[in-house]
């Protein structure tokens, strides 16, 4: 917690160096932490600005809308353009370059209408370790990423957010929609429709840290260790089996290994390496 508290102090610093921001803000748990602390340590006008697209959950949205609420600063949602590309419609691993292309360009647009000094992002240290091709876009653009630069972990700004009573502190990760597809399966608006509903269902029915991996007609579920067991029990598995195929899925498999964030860049990670 000691090294946590410095790294925060490291981010401070970095908030007190500039008199106006723009925040890439998604609601989770690392943008809110830093959209928190831009509000309170950066002298000037700080804008938050929400991309929203079909790979948006409407869960995400409502995350974003509960922390306006408590905290309240000045707030955009602006409808990107990602599934006009077909380079992000092919969902080649370079995927999230060509969408953070995209959402930094326009909320580029905002900044330089509100005369923001600089644009931030909630990257961590965590992300340096997995594949991370809007990483790219994120230089180019010159995007600072203060937790990342003060060598923030996810683990450490959950322990800050905890600390300073962010309710978000707790949240499990969620990256967009898109991040279920294994690349090279086609993005459509049926699929995120389909993925979303999904998760909805299973998350309503009591399971917290989860994905749902999008093989077109298969769903193919991961869960977290502590709730591998729940879906083993007597008559779960049935219940969620006729859930999905209800809302669309040919197929329900469940993963044998747990859940892991970033599971499909697994495989361009070892033919990288």
């Amino acid at each position: 917690m000691m090294e946590a508290l410095k790294k925060e102090k490291r981010v401070v610093d970095i908030l007190k160096g500039f008199e106006s921001a723009v925040v890439a803000f998604s609601g989770g748990v690392d943008s809110s932490y830093l959209a928190w602390l831009a509000m309170r340590e950066i002298s000037g006008p700080v804008k938050l600005v929400t991309a929203v697209s079909p790979s948006t959950s409407s869960l995400q949205k409502k995350l974003v809308e509960k922390f306006l609420d408590k905290y309240g600063g000045e707030h955009q949602f602006i409808e990107t353009r990602e599934m006009e590309d077909e380079r992000y419609r092919r969902n080649p691993p370079e995927r999230c370059y060509y969408c953070k292309r995209i959402i930094l360009g326009q909320i580029r647009e905002v900044g330089v209408a509100s005369g923001a000094e600089v644009m931030l992002d909630g990257s961590n240290a965590d992300d340096r370790e997995d594949y991370r091709p809007g990483a790219r876009a994120v230089d180019e653009f010159g995007v600072r990423s203060p937790l990342a630069e003060a060598g923030m972990t996810k683990q450490d700004i959950r322990d800050r957010s905890e600390a300073h009573g962010l309710e978000t502190w707790d949240l499990p990760s969620m990256p967009c929609l898109a991040s279920r597809i294994p690349y090279g399966i086609a993005i459509t608006g049926e699929a995120f429709r389909r993925i979303e509903k999904a998760e909805e269902f299973i998350r309503n029915s009591g399971i917290r840290t989860f994905r749902v991996r999008h093989h077109d007609d298969l769903a193919r579920i991961e869960v977290s260790d502590e709730e591998f067991p729940r879906f083993l029990s007597v008559g779960f598995m049935d219940k969620i089996y006729h859930g999905l195929k209800g809302i669309g899925y040919q197929y329900v498999t469940l993963n044998m290994v747990p859940f892991k964030s970033g599971s499909l860049n697994e495989a361009i990670i070892s033919i990288d390496d």
